[in-house]
């Protein structure tokens, strides 16, 4: 094959999406390999967790090995959920016998290439969503179909029409979604910068890059910046009492190890504006000179500011009813850890309780110990939370490759 043959071949897109939107065959090998659940790597993961604190009565538990395991989608009907990654796999991780761990992980749509396929989520009617870098696919019926290498696809937003293709970087790629009770599909877009130059401030606000987009979840129409003025937001979830938005963001790195703080906002209708490039918490940004500007007008500031560089992601609302009172209705939110503070601070989960009217209350530390205190080496790097259906919730780690249980079992 000559050069240009070959770059044709690099850039042309998969012919298997074009199979599989039609429920044509596109694997000829039935069988998927599974990813190995006992062994060393299993036991020494259970060893680091004795290392975990809890609050009294809680205890944390080895649910799954998984590869690279960033956000999660517990699904609605069956005892299993979809991991994404970021690297180029989405993995369906199954607990065929209902017991305290899963039984069986495996990759889903073998037959497809994904790309940082970060973002998984659900419709209200079953359709699994799967934001990659630069596309979205939705899967009918996913927990039912996952089980062979071909399954069906709808792709809502095709490759490169997510962000301009100009615009793609390894910096800030990973895609957070959530379906809201109006059927709309909400994805969060974060900047590809560390702060975006003006030159980028018009695309970036017509775009929604650097805030949060939402688009009819089967087709992509009907698509609006529902939030601007985020950073990167990596991490989003509804109140199912009162479905405000709420979403962390990343902070400006190379400003200090005390500055900006960390944040989880709270979105209560569509059009806010976050303060993004000219603010973060409470601290002005330098960079291109946004401090020397003017606050612009009608900033809606964070619900909750955290330790700086903590590396807030993802979160949920504990929905369940076997913690203790204090817990139900709260947000649990998972903290990656710093990479760039001479300190290092976060691989924790955190827990946010809730005022009456719905503002944040008191945040505090639930889960830590991922962060070796003598090595100062990570042990793990929490990425997401998510709820299941027995009242209990996972942990994801894409640095160990793992999902944990988080249970309680009374004082």
């Amino acid at each position: 094959m000559g050069v240009a043959g070959l770059a044709a071949a690099q850039v042309a897109p998969p012919a298997n999406i074009d199979k599989l939107k039609q429920m044509k065959v596109a694997t000829t090998d039935l069988n998927i390999p599974v990813v190995p659940q006992t062994g060393p790597n299993a036991e020494a993961i259970k060893e680091n967790l004795k290392r975990v604190k809890l609050p009294p009565g809680f205890k944390i538990a080895l649910y799954a090995i998984v590869p690279d395991a960033r956000h999660m989608a517990v699904a609605p009907s069956t005892n299993m959920l979809f991991v994404g990654t970021r690297k180029t796999t989405v993995w369906a991780v199954t607990n065929r016998n209902s017991g305290e761990t899963a039984t069986e992980v495996k990759s889903f749509a073998p037959s497809l290439k994904f790309i940082n396929p970060n973002g998984v989520c659900w419709t209200k009617d079953g359709f699994l969503v799967v934001a990659e870098h630069n596309r979205v696919l939705n899967f009918p019926a996913a927990e039912f179909f996952y089980e062979g290498p071909d399954v069906a696809v709808i792709e809502v937003v095709g490759q490169g029409k997510l962000i301009p293709p100009e615009e793609e970087s390894y910096n800030h790629g990973a895609r957070t979604c959530r379906v809201g009770k109006d059927g709309m599909l909400y994805i969060t877009l974060g900047q590809p910068h560390n702060v975006q130059p003006r030159d980028k401030l018009k695309l970036y606000n017509d775009a929604g890059i650097g805030g949060i987009v939402r688009m009819n979840a089967f087709d992509g129409s009907k698509r609006e910046v529902y939030a601007r003025g985020i950073r990167n937001s990596v991490g989003m979830e509804f109140n199912p009492k009162n479905n405000d938005l709420w979403f962390t963001d990343n902070q400006t790195d190379g400003m200090g190890d005390l500055i900006p703080a960390g944040e989880i906002n709270r979105a209560t209708k569509a059009g806010q504006f976050f303060g993004y490039p000219w603010i973060q918490g409470k601290t002005r940004i330098t960079e291109h000179g946004y401090d020397k500007d003017p606050l612009p007008a009608n900033i809606t500031h964070p619900e909750v500011m955290t330790d700086a560089h903590a590396a807030d992601l993802g979160l949920v609302f504990y929905t369940g009813k076997k913690f203790p009172a204090k817990y139900q209705g709260g947000i649990f939110s998972a903290q990656h850890g710093s990479w760039n503070r001479t300190d290092p601070i976060g691989a924790r989960i955190m827990f946010t309780s809730l005022k009456a009217d719905g503002s944040a209350d008191k945040t505090e530390v639930f889960a830590d110990g991922w962060l070796d205190p003598e090595t100062r080496q990570y042990r793990g790097r929490p990425v997401d939370v998510a709820n299941l259906p027995d009242g209990s919730i996972l942990v994801s780690d894409d640095f160990a490759g793992a999902l944990y249980r988080i249970s309680y079992t009374g004082q």
